[in-house]
């Protein structure tokens, strides 16, 4: 069989099992289990494989038809401009969640030797990113999961930044190391009682810890908020990933504990994604 049919084959199965990104996920499937690009695939349509290639392939396009997110099949997201390695043990990064990096840079295009903490870091994706452009910039990352925290050292090392960012594990509750110019994160925000209703990839596979926001949704965000204020040195920046229907309950959590609210960015679906505010 050849480049071509076996990349047929598996999308048309993918696409009879609901996967809405049938064709680009059998060429990025194919593209792992032979290790070239997948553009050097395109390229070579006409060229035939192996019945051992064909069946680790089949393989893993039965995982993708039972749900499991493309990344973790292949190992790798790309997220802004970097590939990030990303493993079951964390979230996905999505591309909503690039406003983040985009608002950051915005807030920090005229400062110097920021240091940045990262509450709840995951794949480092966020962090990264930002020490990534901003090459003065030190960054803090904190999770309390032990493989997040590997996986974040794993892509700080591929992004060559290792030298200035360290990673702790504890909960944001007992972390209490340093005073910092901004805080970003991207907390758990979704409603136990709504956790089922997901998609079927998000539901099935992705790690409940760092999507469960306890009873109302905000419980993480709720604690992210007052450990921040202690932590944060006065005219920093906290920089929040929130539900779209979150604003008004998060504003009022933030006022409590005096940050001045300087505004809410909309995503690309249009609903309320990211806030920031000022530690007064």
């Amino acid at each position: 069989m050849n480049l071509q049919n076996i990349i047929r084959e598996g999308s048309n199965y993918l696409k009879k099992n609901n996967i809405k990104s049938a064709e680009l996920d059998s060429e990025l499937l194919l593209s792992k289990v032979l290790k070239i690009s997948r553009k050097k695939i395109i390229l070579n349509q006409d060229q035939e494989v192996s019945n051992e290639i064909i069946i680790k392939f089949k393989n893993l396009v039965n995982l993708r038809a039972s749900g499991k997110p493309i990344a973790y099949l292949i190992g790798t997201k790309a997220f802004w401009k970097y590939n990030f390695y990303v493993t079951e043990e964390v979230l996905v990064p999505r591309p909503d969640s690039e406003l983040i990096i985009e608002k950051v840079l915005d807030i920090t295009k005229n400062k110097s030797k920021i240091k940045v903490l990262d509450i709840g870091v995951g794949s480092g994706c966020l962090l990264l990113s930002i020490l990534k452009e901003k090459k003065d910039f030190y960054g803090t990352g904190i999770d309390i999961s032990k493989k997040s925290l590997e996986i974040s050292k794993i892509n700080a090392l591929k992004l060559g930044i290792s030298n200035r960012v360290k990673f702790f594990k504890s909960d944001i509750d007992n972390f209490a190391s340093g005073k910092y110019d901004l805080v970003i994160s991207n907390p758990p925000y979704i409603k136990s009682s709504d956790l089922k209703y997901l998609e079927r990839d998000v539901v099935k596979f992705e790690p409940k810890i760092a999507l469960n926001g306890g009873i109302d949704g905000v419980s993480e965000i709720r604690k992210v908020i007052n450990k921040s204020s202690e932590l944060m040195k006065v005219n920093g920046n906290l920089v929040l990933e929130i539900a779209f229907n979150q604003k008004t309950k998060v504003k009022q959590l933030l006022n409590k504990k005096g940050f001045y609210v300087n505004k809410i960015f909309k995503d690309y679906a249009n609903n309320n994604r990211c806030i920031i505010c000022t530690k007064l």
